[in-house]
């Protein structure tokens, strides 16, 4: 960077003026030559953007024309960075900036350590429209475009996060992109790194950020039937280990455990808990209550236990559980070639009088299914004419049914849910979870924006479909016996 000094000299002033006006008039005349060319045919375009940005690389770089300065101060360094830059750059991105520039040409600013460190890059996004990011950055970078007033930055940075969700870090970064979007007030940053934590939770729950996770975003987690995970058992050891390090007050604790849905759990691990958890052990009054009606639910019939409890409530509603037990994963190699179908068995439901049941279900996977406002009519005007069809006008669909009707299905309804996974950054993780009731047997808007018939489809993984089925049994009241 050049020496700060006192005044610049007249003729260093009179040059950054110039080249400001310089730059004004080149996107003027650029301007004008794109419209005078529109429409002929002889017309090219001669462009040296790349020269222009390379010359505002370099009026950065040596100070040349200078006509501001900024000082930025950290409070752990007595040093400043200094950074001689033009004032009209500034104020063309930064209303702040011009706001400060005013009637001055020295400024000094304030900032943490973060970004501090970072501030040499967001000025040269000022100068030349691009900037490049690391996932530990994105927090500072986004903090300086807000608190600068760089909008078109702001907006890219909030981009970049909720497309690098699936990135691999040493600590984990979206349980922290979580709560600075909610700090902020970014709710959009915010239930998307809310619903990726929701639909890969299993992979959060066994690294380093789980032990980061707020008490008001796992109360959120935990009151969600959309968390994908193994089984509700991993969920309730991920929650022991939270409350084991973070020692919440008791209120905090009991809503926290609260939240487990423990008839989802077998009486087998019930009874292991109640003896070996000492988490359990401490706050077990708070969940006593709940910890006897899954142990009655698990020994009753479902008909007869939804006679004298209400059954229609979340504690009864399994969560997207990947165990064998409640669904099948299906890999689909080339999904663009033709009709698939496959089977596979769930267990009745999730209570123990049930254990026994299965129900055998059938898949159909159609990659062109053309809709009934798409398929072939006969027209009117030329005998036995039909319309075109094209194959890419039809869409992928997904039919689940279940094999056969039973009496144990009386008080028992299905709710169906289909995971599509992809990869991203490395990773496999489920971009989409499609539910859809028993009164219908097909998944509504299945994959409808996907182009499965390209290779390089982002839902493909090595030219297959990634399914995950789950059978999610839900039972009602059929009969309400006064108590």
């Amino acid at each position: 960077m050049a020496r700060l000094t006192g005044a610049r000299p007249v003729a260093a002033r009179r040059w950054g003026c110039a080249a400001s006006a310089f730059l004004l008039l080149l996107l003027t005349v650029q301007a004008a030559q794109k419209a005078d060319l529109s429409g002929d045919a002889t017309a090219a375009t001669i462009n040296h953007s790349l020269t222009l940005l390379q010359r505002l690389q370099e009026l950065l770089q040596n100070g040349n024309g200078s006509d501001s300065v900024l000082r930025v101060r950290t409070a752990a360094s007595e040093e400043a960075k200094v950074f001689h830059t033009h004032q009209l750059l500034l104020s063309l991105q930064s209303e702040v900036f011009q706001s400060l520039l005013h009637n001055q040409s020295t400024i000094t600013l304030h900032e943490p350590p973060e970004t501090a460190a970072l501030f040499e890059k967001f000025i040269r996004y000022l100068y030349c429209g691009g900037v490049s990011i690391l996932l530990h950055q994105a927090i500072p970078m986004h903090q300086l475009a807000s608190k600068y007033r760089v909008w078109g930055l702001q907006r890219g940075v909030a981009d970049y996060m909720k497309t690098h969700l699936a990135s691999e870090s040493s600590q984990g970064h979206v349980v922290g992109w979580y709560h600075y979007a909610a700090r902020i007030g970014d709710a959009a940053l915010q239930e998307s790194c809310l619903q990726f934590l929701a639909w890969n939770l299993s992979a959060v729950l066994g690294s380093a950020e789980w032990g980061s996770v707020s008490v008001e975003l796992l109360l959120l987690l935990l009151e969600r039937s959309d968390l994908v995970l193994h089984s509700e058992l991993e969920l309730y050891t991920a929650v022991e280990g939270w409350l084991s390090r973070r020692q919440p007050e008791g209120p905090v604790a009991k809503r926290v455990l609260r939240a487990i849905r423990y008839p989802m759990i077998a009486p087998s691990q019930l009874f292991r808990l109640q003896a070996q958890s000492p988490v359990l052990a401490r706050h077990y009054g708070a969940v006593q209550d709940l910890l006897f009606q899954a142990f009655q639910f698990h020994a009753a019939s479902p008909l007869h236990f939804a006679k004298y409890f209400d059954v229609n409530c979340s504690m009864f509603l399994p969560r997207n559980y990947l165990a064998p037990s409640w669904g099948s994963q299906w890999v689909i190699n080339n999904p663009a070639r033709d009709d698939r179908s496959t089977s596979f068995q769930t267990q009745l439901g999730p209570s123990s009088h049930d254990a026994g049941k299965r129900v055998t279900w059938n898949v159909l996977f159609s990659p062109r299914w053309l809709p009934v406002s798409l398929r072939p009519v006969y027209s009117d005007s030329v005998s036995g004419a039909v319309q075109p069809v094209r194959i890419e006008d039809g869409r992928p669909r997904l039919v689940i049914t279940p094999a056969m009707s039973s009496p144990d299905f009386a008080g028992v309804s299905f709710q169906k849910t289909v995971l599509v996974g992809v990869r991203q950054q490395g990773r496999v993780v489920v971009k989409h979870a499609y539910s859809f009731h028993q009164s219908s047997d097909e998944v509504p808007d299945f994959l409808a924006h996907a182009d499965l018939q390209k290779r390089t489809s982002e839902y493909l993984i090595d030219n297959s479909l990634h399914l995950h089925i789950i059978i999610k049994p839900v039972y009602h009241s059929l009969i309400k016996v006064k108590k």
